[in-house]
């Protein structure tokens, strides 16, 4: 019986392991199977986070040994300054008086133990030179003073014993031009100009005599003079560029400003010998706002003060009036003004580094001349009633006087200079140029001005025409009786010594005298002489159509007439040319053929009437044309000559 329990029991406990089993590795399968998840998910996790955070871990490492570069170079800047605390160079600079405020009026260094300061002056410069020329040039950034910090254009930093002698004289300007110094003042941008350049000036003498010589025994290819003016430069730069953009919206102290930058720029290259392949101050006003508020403002001022030059009293007269040698061109006050004007424009910018921005302001001269070309021929409209008045002749010499500068200004270096700079760069846009005005600029043909040269010319041809249609006018009306004369009935006067002017002449001869006389005053030299040729051709013409052609002459009659002309019409023109008649071609041929003696007048006949009929076949008779260059003739026509010959009335009864 204990045996069959024993056995029972063992059965009992069979039986209900492997369900026990069973659950255990149930239990362990699912605990792998979880296990195996939350490793998946880690790794996806991991992966994630690697990708996301390796950006900022490869940022953080850069930051890092930027961190340790910049940690090395604070030891090395430390270590500097505590040599430079060592050195007593600023001492010796002191006992030499640096820094050199006012002129100097003594010895730079005084007399007792001068040579030793020399001597120490000479070993710490060199010691200073070796020092910087010890690091990397990627590293010379670090070592300039804050305060004198070299704009990006000067990549060469200052030499290091040059950096510290400008400390002084940084901290003064710092002083006296930054802050609530009464001294810093955007209306008086010339007291720091002018301060920087008594220093400069002051310490020309003490860079040349005491650093000069140190630095060429060292081997430094360097002129100490310039590299002072380079540090005050620097302090300069930074100054105005901070001024200019404060003043981007006032006018006045920005002209100002511009003004003084110029005056300033032109005394650094001319009195301090500043070499022109550094930079100065110019550059600063060719940013953009700069440089557009520039061009704006001048044009502002300009239009301003055409407007003022136009109204002013004595606009329409000439300052020279009275003195004749420097009055040639008779040119009005507000003519000589306004070139004055664009004259200074002209001097502004001719100085900008940029051709560009100088083609800018050329564009803008030319915009001028239109807009004052425009306003003359306002003026003259007003003006055209009466074409001999003052005002009139006033504007067309100020037309003349502006193309004849303009003239002179295509054929000037600096605008040749120009001209090829915008070809070159393409600024055609800038000027207003068509293709074919390019093409004439690229071979010089033409110049920067032609266009509004073309236009001054066409206004000046139709303002001389005008004038010279009207005094045509005055003249054919005093000129009617002469005309209407009795040609056909004068008798002969065989001794001309008794002959005198035609009474009927001497109104037309009184009027042209006057003209002439009315002309030569008012006018320039050059459109005096274009006006009095334009007179005598139209008069010419004139006399010819209107005295000649329309009437008959007896031998008195064209006697009578060849007096007249050449003993007082061409003699009137005499004063303006030797030969006149050579002006009065039509008339003066005119008188040979009428005052042909009669056996000459009916050959001549002849001869024009048979060339007329039949083709020549004789060789050796004279052609029509050699019979009458004999003559004198060489202007008219045969046919011309055989209306002449017809108006004769003296032809023997056939």
């Amino acid at each position: 019986r204990y045996s069959v329990i024993c056995v029972m029991q063992v059965l009992t406990v069979s039986s209900s392991v492997p369900p026990k089993v069973f659950a255990a590795l149930s239990a362990a399968e699912q605990a792998r199977c979880s296990l195996q998840d939350f490793l998946q998910r880690e790794r996806l996790i991991s992966n994630m986070l690697q990708q996301g955070a390796q950006p900022w871990m490869d940022t953080l490492g850069q930051t890092l040994n930027q961190v340790d570069i910049i940690d090395r170079h604070m030891k090395y800047l430390r270590c500097l300054q505590h040599i430079e605390e060592l050195s007593d160079f600023e001492k010796v600079l002191t006992q030499l008086q640096w820094p050199i405020i006012s002129p100097p009026t003594q010895s730079l260094t005084p007399s007792a133990n001068s040579q030793e300061i020399n001597s120490q002056l000479d070993l710490l410069v060199t010691q200073l030179l070796a020092l910087q020329t010890s690091y990397p040039p990627a590293w010379a950034p670090l070592f300039w003073p804050a305060a004198l910090a070299m704009p990006p254009s000067q990549a060469t930093p200052l030499c290091l014993p040059i950096q510290i002698m400008l400390l002084p004289l940084s901290r003064r300007f710092r002083y006296h031009f930054y802050g609530n110094r009464q001294t810093n003042s955007l209306s008086k941008p010339e007291w720091y100009l002018t301060q920087v350049l008594m220093w400069m000036g002051n310490s020309s003498t003490f860079m040349e005599e005491k650093i000069q010589p140190i630095l060429d025994r060292a081997g430094a290819t360097i002129s100490a003079r310039v590299e002072l003016c380079r540090g005050l430069l620097s302090l300069v730069q930074e100054k105005v560029a901070s001024d200019a953009s404060r003043l981007l919206y006032d006018d006045v102290l920005f002209c100002h400003l511009v003004e003084e930058v110029l005056q300033f720029e032109k005394e650094l290259r001319s009195n301090q010998s500043y070499p022109t392949v550094l930079p100065g101050v110019l550059h600063l006003l060719l940013e953009d706002a700069v440089l557009q508020k520039w061009l704006t403002v001048e044009k502002k001022m300009a239009v301003e003060k055409m407007d003022a030059m136009l109204s002013a009293e004595g606009a329409w007269s000439s300052q020279y009036k009275d003195i004749s040698d420097m009055d040639e061109l008779k040119a009005p006050d507000c003519a000589e003004t306004f070139m004055t004007l664009l004259q200074v424009i002209t001097e502004r910018y001719r100085a900008l580094p940029c051709p560009s921005a100088q083609l800018k302001f050329l564009g803008l001269q030319r915009e001028l001349v239109d807009d004052f070309r425009i306003r003359l021929t306002q003026v003259m409209k007003e003006e055209s009633r009466c074409p001999l008045s003052a005002r009139y002749c006033a504007i067309l010499n100020a037309v003349n006087y502006i193309s004849t500068i303009l003239g002179d200004w295509g054929d000037n270096v600096f605008f040749l200079q120009l001209q090829q700079a915008a070809v070159s760069l393409g600024e055609e846009e800038v000027l207003g140029l068509g293709v074919t005005e390019v093409g004439r600029l690229a071979s010089l043909e033409g110049s920067l001005f032609e266009g509004l040269l073309a236009l001054l010319d066409r206004l000046k041809g139709d303002m001389m025409v005008r004038l010279l249609d009207w005094t045509m006018r005055e003249i054919a009306e005093k000129a009617k009786p002469y005309c209407q004369d009795r040609w056909l009935s004068l008798p002969s006067q065989h001794d001309q010594s008794t002959m005198s002017l035609s009474s009927s002449a001497c109104p037309m001869m009184l009027c042209v005298s006057d003209r002439l006389l009315n002309l030569h005053q008012v006018l320039s030299f050059s459109l005096f002489q274009l006006s009095w040729q334009g007179l005598a051709e139209r008069l010419d013409n004139f006399l010819y159509q209107d005295v000649i052609l329309s009437n008959h002459f007896s031998d008195g009659g064209a006697a009578q007439l060849q007096f007249d002309m050449t003993r007082n019409l061409f003699p009137l023109f005499g004063h303006y040319c030797k030969r006149p008649e050579n002006f009065f071609k039509h008339v003066k041929e005119a008188c040979i053929i009428l005052c042909l003696n009669v056996g000459s007048a009916i050959l001549l006949r002849d001869l024009l009437k048979e060339s007329e009929d039949v083709m020549r076949d004789c060789a050796g008779d004279p052609s029509p044309e050699s019979a009458l260059n004999e003559l004198g003739v060489y202007c008219l026509a045969s046919c011309d000559v055989l209306i002449l010959l017809n108006l004769r009335a003296s032809w023997p009864v056939q």
